[in-house]
């Protein structure tokens, strides 16, 4: 297997996917669906800064973090790198530029990407990674 900073031509140094970032316009109606009719297990559920967000666990993969700042419709990948200054100077090398950031996540410093159509996908830096404990 390797390791996140081990990079060969095409690669970069994206680590695992983290969270899934989805969006909603109707927060308690869609928490409710994906807990009492999924059975989706809530992780932790807040309320900062006028936005509501809570993590779900799926299964294995990466948490789904339902969002109601974040337009509905909408799914942002955030994948973890090792180090956000470094993966920002190779992204920036492969003519990636961020949207947006660095700015802070509960975990740590993030920044955005779009792609050429308008998709959007994050890097991270797990800074905090026990910054929310299990509910």
């Amino acid at each position: 297997m390797r390791h996140p900073t081990d990079t060969k031509r095409g690669q970069t140094r994206f680590g695992r996917l983290r969270f899934l970032y989805v969006g909603t316009g109707k927060f308690e109606e869609d928490l409710k669906y994906y807990r009492d009719r999924l059975g989706f297990e809530v992780v932790w559920n807040k309320k900062a800064f006028g936005a509501r967000v809570a993590a779900l666990r799926v299964g294995e993969g990466p948490l789904w973090l339902l969002a109601d700042h974040r337009p509905a419709g909408s799914c942002m990948p955030i994948f973890e790198v090792i180090d956000l200054d470094e993966a920002l100077h190779e992204l920036k090398g492969r003519g990636a530029e961020p949207e947006r950031g660095p700015f802070e996540i509960p975990n740590g410093p993030c920044c955005v990407f779009k792609d050429p159509s308008g998709n959007e996908f994050a890097v991270f830096e797990d800074v905090r990674p026990n910054v929310f404990e299990e509910e």
